[in-house]
């Protein structure tokens, strides 16, 4: 199924509104997709697409994005240069491809990583993120070392904002993005996963903590709490934590961004159980 268009006709207004609309995005269950690695993780990765809208107009797509389009069994639209480039946000160039995808909203009542004896997953928590481009640089570094999933707790960024999706450069379509309302349902959800067999502790960055994060027994099943960009780990997080780690710095920062502190705290779980070989 293909059309054309070159006008900003209805369908196109929708799709713009979801380039700044949480709230659109959230009714319909919908959000773009931009870049070439991010479309082509989601289709990679079996991620349900509505429909792939591409560039119109006398300039030749490219090999991957003429793949794309003869390949992937989705519903297209041709748009004409000027309309793709409000939807790509790009600041040079018209984007080839622009990915209408479909929300996956998974339940953390549901959420059951790993098996008992067999492994020990890790499950990163980003409290109430400031920037969806926080957001999604986190959860790039959760698929990159291999943790099983992200819970974002309180109102913080949306992971299907166009600037996290970006971000995230596809490894939101690898990685479940889970939402909690505060810490009372990952205690839930980290005694449902010690019933099921797999012994799991929740272990918080905090710059105050008393031991470092190079002398913490990471073997285990963790949950890994990364605190606000702003104000750091709230008390109620603190206190739900069995542990609390920091990471030692020297020069002048006073702290570590939260991406770059959920990075190096992924870096370390990965490095003591060796997770990657040479």
């Amino acid at each position: 199924m293909t059309r054309r268009v070159s006008t900003r006709n209805a369908s196109v207004q929708v799709w713009q509104a979801y380039l700044s609309n949480r709230t659109k995005r959230h009714r319909d269950g919908r959000f773009l997709v931009q870049g070439v690695r991010p479309i082509t993780q989601a289709l990679a990765n079996d991620w349900p697409l509505e429909t792939l809208l591409y560039r119109l107009g006398g300039q030749d797509l490219s090999s991957w994005a003429r793949e794309v389009l003869d390949t992937a069994e989705v519903p297209q639209v041709g748009l004409v240069p000027e309309l793709m480039a409000e939807l790509g946000e790009k600041a040079a160039g018209v984007p080839e491809i622009v990915a209408v995808a479909v929300s996956r909203q998974p339940e953390l009542a549901d959420y059951a990583p790993g098996e008992p004896g067999e492994d020990a997953p890790v499950v990163v928590v980003f409290d109430r993120p400031n920037s969806p481009g926080n957001l999604g640089t986190l959860i790039r570094s959760a698929d990159a070392f291999g943790a099983s999933g992200v819970i974002v707790t309180g109102h913080g960024a949306d992971q299907f904002d166009p600037q996290a999706v970006r971000a995230s450069t596809g490894s939101l379509f690898a990685v479940p993005v889970l939402r909690a309302p505060g810490p009372g349902q990952v205690l839930e959800f980290r005694d449902r996963q010690v019933a099921r067999g797999i012994p799991t502790r929740i272990v918080g960055t905090d710059e105050h903590a008393p031991s470092t994060i190079y002398d913490h027994d990471f073997t285990e099943a963790t949950i890994l709490v990364v605190g606000n960009e702003t104000s750091g780990m709230s008390a109620a997080w603190a206190e739900a934590c069995d542990d609390l780690v920091t990471i030692p710095m020297g020069g002048t920062a006073s702290s570590l961004g939260a991406p770059s502190a959920g990075a190096i705290s992924l870096y370390e779980i990965a490095r003591q159980r060796r997770t990657f070989a040479r």
